[in-house]
């Protein structure tokens, strides 16, 4: 999710890269840079914050003079917000600069080598690892360069690169990043984002997977990662600037619950390693794991909803007592944590107030500490004993689409780790979990290709007064996440039971017309389901149902059905999810709410 752009050409090449920098903003980001070669060496300016603080320490640009050059705004994955990890990121002689979006897997394993090998490192970031794999690759040939390092690199990126020996060329990478690129009115442009390019050039070429482009100023030339010429045709994009931010979506909550798949791969591809669950971050050998006698998860909001999937995931799969607690109320009982617990602090933001709070008395406590986040360098992530990244980017709307589904995949990583080293799920159950992790983006972005039938729906009940959620074990997790999207962004009254408690009361909300949705994914609950579903249809509940492939008969009790992929039982959060999201987002668009900015709410709750 961070910010390229990379130019070559007539102009001074730093007010091109810090203009086209400003457009990519709203990706989010904690550092940026630009390099520019002069004539004679490559000038590179970065620093910690704002672009606005990059601008003015390079006087609008006017510093670093000269017509090639490269920029970056940085979302850290790998070593905190600083001036040394931002990017452009050189080789030690100072000749191969590059700036990268998206994460190298292998870095550690190409970072020992490349020291054995006498290279030395000032930064913490696995991007550095380029410019020095660059640099033992070089013999002359930028383009023979670039192909090795792409055959001996694991993980997603996008590159822009300079060779000070090539002043004029331009070099652009991609591998599972986005990378466009297109001419200017005299020179070459590259970006990792269409706002970017819009002031310059409304024709592009979109970059497809391991693909490499040559630039200079007036020609630019396309590769296979073996070197064989490609031919490309450019793309017309006619969006205005406010629908270019959001890349054609009409709101970025729509935006990032198409990145998803993407996110979802970010955080489990580089934990699975040779059929292993690998966490190298968190801090416990195999003797520690077993070690682990009771498990607190603190949270807040969508947070919480994925500690309460994981409880049921931990205590069915590690066969670990759980306990889940809301932050707010934590500190609060005077928890009892004893000798062998393991806290796990989850949080998007890594800032919330209440979940920070929770981390200290824990810590008090002589409890170890875990923290789950997103954001690298957080408050969370700095307090915790360990902390475990989950890479979904940025997120800019206040609803959390993208964070919250990657929050499960690091909590089933870790639960499936736990269960291994413990004993509790075989080396094929395993293996076989592995398999069904891997194919979860793919089966997310499917139904997220279904949302026509979903907005269809949703249509039907924008006047709703009140909307309920109903399930059992996973399924009223998936339910209480389900609820509150819906209530966040619509401000349509939702709640979320456990459908056996149902008749203890909330039944009697149920009138005709009632819209409730039914989550169905537990084999073993499902029967149970279909009575609960009965039970509120003939109360005059008109009912959504969620659930498996193959489970046609549930047409007979519900009145509507969206069916999810086959997936591992713990699992079906992922995917459940999804059509929920769908529905919370077009009821809300169809209302007419501020869906990217909900009256009353933040992104970072930061107050108790």
């Amino acid at each position: 999710m961070c910010g390229i752009v990379g130019y070559i050409g007539k102009e001074e090449a730093a007010p091109i890269l810090l203009d086209g920098l400003s457009k990519l903003e709203y990706r989010g980001y904690d550092s940026a840079g630009i390099a520019v070669f002069d004539g004679e060496s490559i000038n590179v300016a970065k620093t910690k914050g704002r672009l606005k603080v990059l601008s003015e320490l390079t006087h609008d640009g006017r510093m670093l003079p000269g017509t090639l050059g490269i920029g970056h705004t940085r979302w850290a994955t790998h070593g905190s917000p600083s001036d040394t990890n931002a990017h452009p990121h050189l080789n030690s002689e100072e000749t191969i600069v590059v700036v990268h979006n998206g994460i190298i897997e292998n870095y550690l394993k190409l970072k020992k080598k490349l020291e054995s090998k006498g290279y030395r490192f000032v930064s913490e970031t696995d991007t550095e690892v380029i410019a020095h794999l660059l640099d033992y690759y070089y013999r002359g040939n930028p383009l023979e360069a670039v192909t090795k390092i792409m055959h001996r690199m694991e993980g997603s990126y996008a590159l822009g690169i300079i060779f000070k020996d090539h002043p004029n060329e331009l070099y652009a990478v991609r591998k599972d990043s986005p990378l466009i690129v297109g001419h200017t009115d005299g020179g070459s442009i590259i970006a990792s984002d269409v706002p970017a390019v819009l002031k310059y050039t409304r024709d592009v070429y979109f970059i497809e997977n391991e693909e490499i482009v040559r630039l200079t100023e007036q020609n630019m030339e396309f590769f296979t990662v073996d070197e064989e010429p490609l031919k490309k045709e450019p793309v017309h994009i006619d969006w205005d600037a406010n629908a270019a931010e959001k890349g054609g979506y009409e709101h970025f909550m729509l935006k990032e619950m198409y990145e998803q798949p993407k996110a979802i791969a970010d955080t489990f591809s580089p934990r699975i390693k040779d059929g292993r669950i690998e966490i190298e971050e968190l801090g416990m050998d195999d003797e520690a794991i077993r070690a682990v006698k009771k498990i607190v998860i603190v949270a807040c909001g969508s947070a919480y909803h994925t500690g309460m999937t994981s409880k049921y995931i931990f205590e069915g799969m590690a066969r670990i007592p759980v306990e889940v607690d809301l932050a707010s109320e934590f500190r609060y009982r005077d928890p009892i944590l004893t000798d062998g617990t393991l806290v796990i602090v989850i949080s998007q933001s890594g800032e919330t107030a209440d979940s920070l709070a929770a981390l200290r008395e824990a810590k008090e406590k002589g409890c170890k500490v875990l923290g789950i986040v997103n954001v690298v360098g957080s408050s969370i992530a700095r307090e915790a004993d360990n902390v475990m990244y989950t890479w979904a980017g940025p997120e800019i709307a206040v609803a959390t689409t993208k964070a919250y589904s990657c929050q499960l995949i690091a909590l089933y990583l870790l639960a499936m780790k736990f269960a291994h080293v413990r004993g509790t799920i075989s080396e094929g159950e395993l293996a076989e979990m592995i398999e069904d992790l891997k194919k979860l983006p793919a089966q997310v972005e499917m139904l997220l290709n279904n949302k026509d039938r979903i907005q269809k729906f949703a249509n039907r009940y924008l006047a709703a007064k009140s909307i309920f959620f109903i399930g059992r074990g996973i399924d009223y997790a998936i339910s209480m996440e389900g609820s509150l999207k819906l209530k966040e962004v619509s401000y349509i009254h939702s709640e979320a039971y456990a459908a056996g408690e149902l008749k203890h009361g909330t039944i009697s909300l149920i009138e005709d017309g009632t819209l409730v949705t039914a989550l169905l994914t537990q084999e073993n609950l499902y029967k149970k389901m279909i009575s609960n579903i009965e039970e509120v249809k003939t109360r005059g509940a008109f009912v959504m149902a969620v659930t498996n492939e193959g489970h046609i008969d549930v047409e007979k009790a519900a009145d509507y059905v969206v069916y999810i992929p086959k997936t591992n039982k713990y699992f079906t959060n992922s995917l459940a999810i999804i059509p929920l999201q769908l529905f919370g987002y077009y009821v809300a668009v169809g209302r007419g709410c501020d869906v990217d900015k909900p009256r009353n709410l933040a992104k970072s709750v930061t107050v108790e």
